[in-house]
C-alpha cells in the first residue's frame, strides 16, 4: 500500500452554513435558505467532495496509487478529482471528451487540472460514448486505476451525499438541487425526513438519470424538473448571466453557472409564473463548482461579449 497518501488532508475546512436567501423575486409566502456546501472545502467544494470522501477511502484500502476518470472540457469532477488526488497523493488521469481539444489552449478547466498533475488523454466525442473501447484503443488498463466514473456517482458517492444533510435540516418541506449524474439527488433522497421530499432541478440531458436515481431511491418522494433545454454544459444565455449578477448584488451569494444558478433561476421562473407546487420552506444544496466561472468568462471574452459572471 502506498505509504504517500494522507487522506486526513481532504476534510471539510467550514463546516457548511444555512442562510436565507433573500431574493426579490422570490417574495410571499416563499422561505427559501441556501445551504453553503459550496464553502467546505477551498479546492474539493460541495457535492463534489462529499462524493469522493468515501471513493477515496476506498481506493487507499484497495492499495491504488492512481485515479482515472472520465469528464468534458469544463467538468467540476475532473477539477475536484485531480485537487483530490493532489492532496492525498494520488496519481489521477481522465479521460476528457473532445479530441479536438488536444490541440487546442487548455481552458482554465483543463489548465487547472494538469497544473495539478492529472494526466489527459483525450478522445474524440463518439469514442468517448464507449469507454471501454477508449481505454483499450489509448492502452489504458482500468486495473492498474482506482475507476471513478464520469460525474463520480457511485454506491461510495451516494454514502457521502448521505452526510449533506443533518437534524437541523427537517425545519424544511422541500430540498432543492441542481442534477448533472443524479447521486447527490440520491444521497438526499436515502437521508431526508419522513416529511420531506427532493426536487432535483436536470441540467443535463441525460436518460439514464432517473434510472440512475431509482436505484438508490428508498421512497418515492422526489421529483425531476427538466432544465436542460435551456441551460447545459455550453449554454449561458444572457438571461441566466443577468440572473447571477442579480443574485450576487442582493444577496452577496455567488452562484456556480453549470449547476446551481441554473436550478435557482428555474425555481424562481416556477414561482413567479405559479408553477411551484413543491412546498414553501425551500433548503437549496449550493454544491460549489466556482472552477467553472473562469470558463464560461474566457469563452465569453472570445466571443466579444461584454457579458461576464460574477465571481
Amino acid at each position: 500500500m502506498p505509504q504517500h497518501i494522507h487522506l486526513h488532508m481532504l476534510k471539510i475546512a467550514n463546516p457548511p452554513v444555512n442562510e436565507p436567501l433573500h431574493l426579490s423575486e422570490l417574495q410571499g409566502e416563499l422561505e427559501v435558505t441556501i445551504k453553503r456546501e459550496d464553502r467546505i472545502h477551498p479546492d474539493v467544494s460541495g457535492n463534489k467532495f462529499r462524493k469522493l470522501k468515501y471513493n477515496l477511502i476506498h481506493a487507499k484500502k484497495e492499495g491504488h496509487a492512481s485515479l482515472l476518470t472520465f469528464g468534458g472540457a469544463f467538468s467540476n469532477h475532473l477539477a475536484a478529482v485531480a485537487a483530490a488526488g493532489q492532496q492525498c497523493g494520488f496519481q489521477t488521469h481522465a479521460i476528457v471528451r473532445g479530441e479536438e481539444l488536444k490541440d487546442s489552449p487548455l481552458n482554465p478547466t483543463l489548465a487547472y487540472c494538469k497544473r495539478l498533475g492529472m494526466e489527459l488523454h483525450f478522445v474524440s466525442r463518439s469514442l468517448y460514448r464507449h469507454k471501454e473501447k477508449a481505454l483499450s484503443e489509448l492502452s489504458i488498463s482500468p486495473s492498474d486505476f482506482y475507476v471513478i466514473p464520469e460525474g463520480g456517482t457511485n454506491a461510495l458517492a451516494v454514502e457521502g451525499c448521505r452526510e449533506i444533510l443533518t437534524k437541523t435540516d427537517t425545519d424544511f418541506d422541500t430540498i432543492a438541487v441542481a442534477v448533472g449524474t443524479g447521486g447527490t439527488m440520491a444521497g438526499l433522497i436515502q437521508s431526508v425526513a419522513d416529511h420531506q421530499q427532493v426536487v432535483g432541478f436536470q441540467v443535463v440531458k441525460d436518460i439514464e438519470i432517473p434510472r440512475r436515481i431509482r436505484t438508490f431511491a428508498t421512497h418515492n418522494r422526489w421529483t425531476l424538473v427538466p432544465t436542460h433545454d435551456q441551460v447545459g454544459y455550453a449554454k449561458t444565455p444572457k438571461a441566466l448571466i443577468d440572473f447571477a449578477v442579480k443574485v450576487a448584488d442582493q444577496t452577496g451569494v455567488v452562484l456556480d453557472p453549470l449547476y446551481t444558478a441554473p436550478m435557482v433561476w428555474h425555481l424562481t421562473k416556477k414561482w413567479k409564473e405559479n408553477k411551484w407546487s413543491f412546498g414553501n420552506r425551500i433548503l437549496i444544496i449550493h454544491t460549489g463548482g466556482y472552477q467553472s466561472i473562469a470558463g464560461v468568462n474566457q469563452r465569453l471574452e472570445e466571443q466579444k461579449s461584454s457579458l461576464r459572471w460574477p465571481l
